[in-house]
């Protein structure tokens, strides 16, 4: 499977049942599946029913769902609600006859609300059954369309991804190969130590100097961070290749880089190995935020 981000657009035309249907659905990155519906009347009884449809294709983002549905495109027509209207226009004779207000017109007293009746506002219940399973159906197709799309952008986030967990392994064997860590470096090191600490107190025993060096050395030492690096960066690319779904995954990767990496900053015991340090944070960081995106 492929990588999915979780940001995407998807709008989508369908004309069944007597009728336009037309779905917009826009997709953010979210922590969990949250779907936000923008419905016309009368189709409040979909939201159920598209929310299963939803968690059928995505698991993860945050979606804005706008349906609308124009029944003008088929054969239904508006009809007129005679007795309302009619007792409208008694109602506007009596008040012209009462107070002298002007003659009222047939395009005002159709404009009063409940007067017109939109073909969806008189549907049989088949019909409305109809329309309801077309809608769906419209939803499914755009769903499809939004998925392809964010597999799209999945594709080139992946693309950075690599490129960031190269850059961590490439920062991981510049730290592995400093000539800090050589044992010529590491002896020099210590005889510095001690002969420091002998300069300022000669009543100190040289030997016991000399042994809690090399322990104080063995702390310092970033070998077990250095290997659990790799480790790392095996199981983020084995990941990227497994593709959809491992966002949350590589989320908690990038908090163990991040420990490794501020471990080896702690540990550092010479001014270059500081410097990966803060290299490899930096790196850890911009893969931490192109990762937010990802399902």
């Amino acid at each position: 499977m492929s990588l999915q981000s979780m940001t995407g657009f998807a709008r989508h035309l369908r004309n069944s049942a007597g009728a336009q249907i037309s779905w917009e659905i826009k997709s953010v990155n979210g922590k969990g599946l949250d779907v936000r519906f923008r419905l016309p009347a009368g189709f409040e009884a979909v939201e159920q029913k598209a929310r299963a449809v939803f968690s059928q294709h995505f698991k993860r983002g945050n979606f804005q769902a706008a349906l609308s549905v124009d029944r003008s495109a088929g054969d239904a027509r508006a009809l007129i609600n005679e007795p309302l209207l009619q007792e409208l226009a008694r109602i506007a004779a009596q008040l012209r006859a009462d107070f002298g207000l002007a003659q009222s017109t047939p395009e005002g007293l159709m404009a009063l609300r409940g007067v017109l009746q939109a073909p969806q506002d008189v549907l049989t219940e088949e019909d409305q059954a109809e329309v309801e399973a077309a809608v769906l159906a419209a939803l499914d197709e755009t769903l499809v369309q939004l998925a392809r799309n964010r597999e799209s952008e999945g594709k080139a986030l992946g693309d950075i991804l690599s490129t960031q967990i190269d850059a961590v392994e490439r920062l991981t064997g510049e730290a592995r190969r400093d000539p800090s860590r050589t044992l010529d470096a590491v002896r020099s090191r210590l005889a510095a130590q001690v002969a420091l600490l002998l300069d300022a107190s000669p009543a100190l025993d040289e030997a016991r100097l000399h042994m809690e060096a090399a322990f104080l050395a063995t702390k310092a030492d970033i070998q077990e961070e250095l290997d659990r690096l790799d480790m790392h960066v095996a199981a983020a690319r084995t990941l990227l290749r497994d593709g959809n779904g491992v966002g949350r995954k590589l989320d908690f990767l990038t908090q163990e880089f991040n420990r490794e990496a501020n471990t080896l900053c702690s540990k550092a015991n010479a001014a270059s190995i500081t410097s990966i340090g803060l290299d490899l944070k930096a790196v850890v960081d911009q893969l931490r935020e192109q990762i937010q995106n990802l399902e």
